[in-house]
């Protein structure tokens, strides 16, 4: 499956920003994911008496964070290759700051549960902004040639926290409540927005600026959906953890079927990210797909086996064995995407092509969240889980007919440049003019 020959796992590393970069992140993510446990805790344990109820209240959580990036994502974008992308970052980051100091009062007030969704909703009104600046920034720190080892280390520095922020997470909470976590978060932030402000020096960090119009502003939709590849890739990604998902249920799992409280529930949340940091560390140090079509949607039908199992499981080490292979399958079509949308993409138009791919990715993630707490609100967790599992299955049966040129996807160094339909290049060049 693999060449023979075996590249520089570290090539990306070896370029002083580009580890900046992904320390920096490490840290953001590392405060997100901190802050996303525990408010997912508090808010179980307040409604945890009426389990229907505390079902739907856990999925409202990934609908409060994923109505802002529908609504503002692709204006985020078009920020993003107009204006000083770090810049962009750093504002961002200050966003999420105060937003956690909000999360800290609130939680220290015993505040009612609408509190903490209008707090989720204006924090991630900021990371609506930050996700496509970030997702811009690699491609300026390292050459072509390393992206696709560049993507790998990013997603690692995404899996990372959310391997250690749940479970550490999880361990504050049980010690010491929820605010100790919150306080965490705030020292982990002002970190990262220091790193990124001190430590990232981009002589330029934006593309040149085009006219504000409407087709500039919706170039990266009409890019994506004019990629075939990446369209292809993308959609199977998001249906598959739309229907798959189980993060949000993790509460409910950990306390009221393996029996396992807080504790549990941070290893429980920590399980997917330590499956997606190995496979991440595996993928580094092996030579490059030679099949990377067949690589996505063995991984996917893979995850789905996975989500089935852990919906079965009633034994905690089989339930966390079933996280662990659900992040470590997950990983190989994120780091897979990733690197598609990073050689395909001109530099341009980076901002608005991350500003598609993020609304695809909170669809299936936030708004997978909601859809498997108002479907374990109708059907139990056990149900809902198992109806991810086997809704996942079919979506790879059906991607494997409907996306021939996924199936026959090779190499991912050999991709070039992107292949879109006449129409749709005539729309590009307005776009650029």
């Amino acid at each position: 499956m693999h060449l023979a020959a075996k590249p520089d796992p570290y090539t990306a590393l070896r370029y002083p920003s580009f580890r900046y970069f992904v320390i920096g992140r490490t840290l953001f993510m590392m405060a997100v994911q901190m802050q996303n446990i525990a408010v997912s805790w508090e808010i179980y344990q307040r409604l945890k008496s009426n389990p229907r109820q505390a079902a739907v209240a856990l999925g409202i959580i990934g609908l409060v964070q994923v109505v802002p990036v529908f609504v503002l994502a692709i204006p985020a974008g078009h920020i993003a290759d107009r204006f000083d992308r770090l810049r962009i970052i750093m504002v961002t980051q200050l966003v999420f700051v105060f937003s956690t100091l909000a999360l800290l009062v609130v939680s220290h007030m015993d505040a009612p549960v609408l509190a903490y969704y209008i707090i989720l909703f204006l924090g991630t009104v900021g990371r609506s902004f930050i996700g496509p600046a970030v997702s811009a920034l690699p491609s300026m720190l390292v050459p072509r040639a390393a992206l696709p080892n560049a993507s790998t280390w990013s997603s690692m520095g995404m899996q990372i926290p959310a391997m250690a922020g749940p479970a550490l997470g999880g361990i504050l909470i049980a010690a010491a409540g929820a605010t100790i976590a919150y306080s965490l978060n705030l020292v982990l932030a002002l970190a990262s927005f220091a790193l990124f402000g001190l430590t990232i020096p981009i002589a330029n960090r934006v593309a040149a600026r085009e006219p504000v119009t409407v087709n500039s502003i919706l170039g990266g939709v009409r890019f994506v959906f004019g990629a075939k590849l990446l369209l292809a890739v993308l959609t199977v990604d998001l249906f598959a953890v739309l229907l798959g998902g189980v993060t949000a249920l993790l509460p409910i799992f950990a306390t009221d079927i393996l029996h396992m409280g807080a504790l549990g529930f941070g290893f429980l949340r920590a399980a997917p990210a330590m499956g997606a940091v190995s496979m991440a560390i595996l993928t580094a140090h092996l030579p490059p797909w030679t099949h990377a079509g067949r690589a996505v949607l063995s991984a996917i039908a893979a995850y789905g086996l996975a989500t089935l199992a852990f919906g079965l499981s009633k034994w905690f080490w089989l339930s966390m064995l079933s996280l662990f292979l659900i992040g470590a399958f997950d990983n190989i079509s994120m780091v897979i995407h990733q690197t598609i949308t990073q050689m395909i993409t001109p530099d341009k138009m980076r901002g608005r092509v991350a500003a598609v791919s993020m609304i695809f990715i909170s669809s299936s993630n936030e708004l997978g969240q909601f859809e498997s707490g108002i479907t374990a609100g109708w059907m139990g967790p056990v149900g809902s889980a198992v109806f991810g599992g086997v809704g996942t299955l079919c979506v790879v049966a059906l991607a494997a007919v409907l996306f021939p040129e996924l199936r026959h996807l090779g190499r991912l160094h050999d991709i070039n440049a992107v292949e879109i339909d006449k129409a749709t290049e005539e729309q590009l060049m307005e776009t650029s003019a």
